[in-house]
């Protein structure tokens, strides 16, 4: 766990912290499969903190309906000045003194077809990035299909808890809040490896709320679920083992065992069968926000970009 001299580390620093934790690692397990990508490009000791995002698209294939689809995602990482007591945004970060709160940002799109139709799905992840070991601050999903749309949002309160709102077109899914306290959303595992992903050696026992799209897939009520989580460390690639005790769920998540640690693939298991499974195929930093008249098109091709039409 982050000790309190960690909580105001420089982008520098946390390399160099990385890079140290990561030395010795190549005299321990040796069975991770290297498959990293050989086009990834060389990160900066300033890879947060250049005024651009991460954008990285995956192949995936998703199981819907009892059948694998060819699917694509496109995770884009970028950090932004966050309000800790609104979780929204800051307009005017100068002027929001304490409220403040640097975060890595996750927004994670899905699409795949289903037959004649189509499916999009997208997370959003708010991790602060000032102390190494905070929970999100916030989490929301949309799923968006012929049939209807899907919406909910995990807010962080008070004596470690989360606010979730669900709004559905399913009855017994239904329109609800609750308010649950996990140790950890699965969800948030993604920004959580990009920040530290040492915290998650020795968690043999956690209470950690699944993935909001299982539970949308499998239609069951919303609730952690006690699980362990373990990684083992390769020299060039790493790999975070998720299993959960009181359900058939697995994940398996690669990623980059130096820093900036980026997601190299995912597998996830559930009652046996393999539902989703991605590799990492293009990754590359872009201000894509000032990158939106019709000339910057083009630059989609460069992504191969082919569900994102």
């Amino acid at each position: 766990m982050a000790q309190p001299f960690l909580l105001h580390l420089s982008a520098a620093a946390i390399a160099l912290l990385a890079g140290s934790a990561c030395s010795n690692r190549a005299n321990q397990s040796a069975s991770v499969a290297d498959n990293t990508p050989a086009a990834l490009p060389a990160a900066t000791p300033r890879y947060w903190h250049q005024g651009k995002a991460e954008i990285s698209v995956f192949d995936v294939e998703q199981r819907r309906y009892g059948q694998m689809r060819r699917a694509q995602q496109v995770n884009v990482l970028v950090t932004e000045d966050f309000s800790a007591q609104k979780q929204v945004k800051l307009d005017t970060p100068e002027a929001a003194g304490l409220d403040r709160t640097p975060v890595l940002k996750i927004n994670a799109l899905r699409r795949f077809l289903t037959g004649m139709y189509d499916y999009s799905i997208m997370m959003s992840v708010f991790s602060p990035i000032d102390t190494l070991d905070h929970r999100a601050l916030k989490a929301s999903w949309s799923i968006q299909d012929w049939c209807g749309q899907v919406f909910a949002q995990a807010n962080q309160q008070a004596d470690n808890a989360y606010r979730f709102r669900q709004f559905s077109y399913f009855e017994r899914e239904g329109d609800t809040d609750q308010t649950l306290r996990p140790d950890l959303l699965e969800d948030e595992l993604w920004t959580a490896l990009r920040l530290h992903p040492g915290r998650f050696e020795n968690r043999e026992k956690i209470n950690l709320l699944p993935s909001l799209l299982f539970f949308r897939f499998q239609h069951l009520p919303l609730q952690a679920h006690e699980a362990s989580l373990r990684i083992e460390n390769g020299e060039k690639e790493s790999v975070l083992r998720v299993q959960y005790r009181s359900l058939p769920r697995q994940l398996r998540i690669r990623f980059e065992t130096a820093w900036p640690h980026r997601i190299l693939g995912w597998e996830e298991t559930d009652n046996g069968q393999i539902t989703t499974r991605a590799t990492l195929r293009r990754i590359r930093m872009s201000d894509y926000w000032n990158q939106n008249d019709n000339a910057s098109e083009a630059l989609r091709d460069s992504l191969q970009l082919q569900f994102f039409r």
